[in-house]
């Protein structure tokens, strides 16, 4: 069976309001065509859904049932068009944003700070991955957006922005204290034990290929799971360690390494689906990150 929409649509109004002038009003049309609907549907269903009374428009039981199911799908289409309107006034909504953790602290961190004074109404859900974890995650759909660290692997179906560049530096304790005050070449650090992130992380292949570029082996002799683990291996005396500028800043007792052959620049970058729009909120986080440098 097959009813119009509106025919519903002014049954619900009038059934709400229990008076055709009053409905009428409501849905902007006139009462001989709102009356004219009503009619119908009860013709398609084939039983009375109103007592028409001095008092204006009483249910009967069959309508009694039907506007129980009714009035249930249009206060959810209801509450569907508010929400969306809120969502376009960045009022409400959340935003899906897959994170490395570099990224992270390099950059993202304050501009989420700003965004959610901004935009209080807007949540913020981040799932911090190593950079390949992240890609995934945006193409499996369940991130709007990956911000992350070079290198990434080139996808036909990702569109990628350079937002910012990372300084990295090798770092040690004063327990390497041959390795300070002077500038290092890159081949003495393999002397002494290596600090990295996992094998199957950017940052390792990273830094592997700047090994390579320069003849060298790169065997690290502890992996870390996360890059804020780095740091404290590295106070605590187990080796050597690679890291951004950034995460140098609360660390005293860790000493830069003046190395000859100068770790390359990597960048922040910002990646999302080709020829798949954004929702409004997680647009304007995007909008904000890609300012970030500006």
């Amino acid at each position: 069976m097959y009813i119009s929409y509106d025919y519903y649509r002014i049954f619900y109004y009038v059934a709400k309001y229990g008076n055709l002038s009053q409905a009428a009003k409501q849905l902007l049309n006139n009462q001989p065509n709102m009356t004219r609907a009503i009619k119908n549907l009860e013709a398609e269903l084939g039983c009375p859904l109103f007592l028409r009374t001095n008092r204006g428009m009483k249910l009967t039981p069959e309508g009694e049932r039907l506007y129980a199911h009714v009035r249930i799908a249009f206060e959810h289409i209801e509450a569907g068009e508010a929400e969306i309107t809120e969502s376009r006034t960045l009022q409400t909504g959340t935003v899906y944003v897959a994170a490395s953790e570099v990224a992270l602290r390099c950059l993202l961190l304050p501009v989420l700070k700003k965004f959610r004074l901004l935009h209080p109404g807007i949540h913020i859900r981040i799932s911090n991955h190593s950079t390949p974890q992240a890609i995934a995650a945006l193409k499996e759909g369940t991130a709007d957006i990956a911000v992350v660290t070079t290198p990434t692997a080139p996808s036909a179906s990702l569109a990628e922005t350079p937002v910012r560049p990372i300084h990295e530096y090798a770092v040690c304790s004063p327990f390497f204290k041959t390795l300070t005050n002077r500038q290092v070449k890159l081949e003495e650090l393999l002397e002494f034990p290596l600090i990295s992130l996992g094998a199957d992380t950017k940052s390792f292949e990273f830094y592997s290929g700047f090994f390579a570029a320069h003849g060298l082996p790169y065997h690290p002799d502890i992996e870390a799971f996360t890059a804020d683990q780095i740091l404290p291996m590295v106070e605590a005396d187990l080796g050597i360690g690679f890291v951004p500028e950034e995460f140098l800043e609360k660390w005293s007792n860790v000493c830069r390494i003046d190395l000859e052959e100068k770790i390359p620049e990597r960048n922040v970058v910002v990646i999302k689906r080709k020829g798949q729009p954004l929702s409004v909120a997680a647009k304007e986080l995007e909008k904000m990150i890609l300012a970030a440098e500006k």
